[in-house]
């Protein structure tokens, strides 16, 4: 079968995903972005702060989060939809502490599962079930994700940021970053 140059061109009506679907998809592509932007602005913190284990960290991670976007994007450009990047807000830049930092990054890997499970829902609902088996590694990485930050606040706790403990904390998250991307904290003693 030949095919013509106009039977390859999708058409609005062709696409494989819904608007609702598009839409909830470039939402969650500019969150992850913000993600990597709000990752990366805390690494610079923690660099300005002399916490070059964190600085390290969070750089990886951010770098994660740009891959999940890419990701997403990917899936986008497979599915024939238009990703669009909208702007972004500056993410914020100054920290009580070490402590108050993660606890931010917590919040904010909640607040992405809580987005991920409603795109998980949406793909159930319509159903979509090409984009909800498409999202269960989403499932799975924001379940690691929460997991880590959450251990990163007990160990804070565990061994406090007074006197040396900050330098302890440092060095145990530094070593989160060597590992290259793992997810477990078996590292930490």
């Amino acid at each position: 079968m030949r095919l013509t140059v106009s039977s390859t061109i999708r058409m609005e009506d062709e696409l494989m995903l819904s608007s609702a679907m598009i839409n909830r998809l470039n939402a969650q592509i500019n969150l992850e972005m913000f993600s990597a932007r709000l990752y990366l602005q805390m690494s610079s913190w923690c660099a300005h702060k002399a916490l070059e284990g964190c600085a390290t960290f969070l750089g990886q991670h951010a770098d994660e989060e740009m891959a999940h976007m890419r990701r997403l994007l990917s899936y986008m450009h497979e599915t024939g939809a238009l990703a669009i990047l909208e702007g972004l807000e500056a993410p914020p830049h100054n920290f009580g502490s070490l402590k108050e930092m993660f606890s931010q990054v917590y919040s904010h890997e909640q607040l992405v599962t809580r987005k991920i499970n409603e795109l998980v829902h949406l793909a159930n609902s319509e159903p979509d079930y090409s984009t909800l088996q498409f999202l269960q590694w989403y499932v799975a990485e924001q379940h690691q994700e929460e997991f880590l930050f959450k251990s990163i606040l007990d160990k804070i706790d565990l061994i406090g940021t007074e006197g040396q403990g900050l330098f302890f904390i440092d060095q145990e998250i530094g070593k989160l970053a060597s590992t290259s991307g793992s997810k477990t904290l078996s590292t930490i003693g």
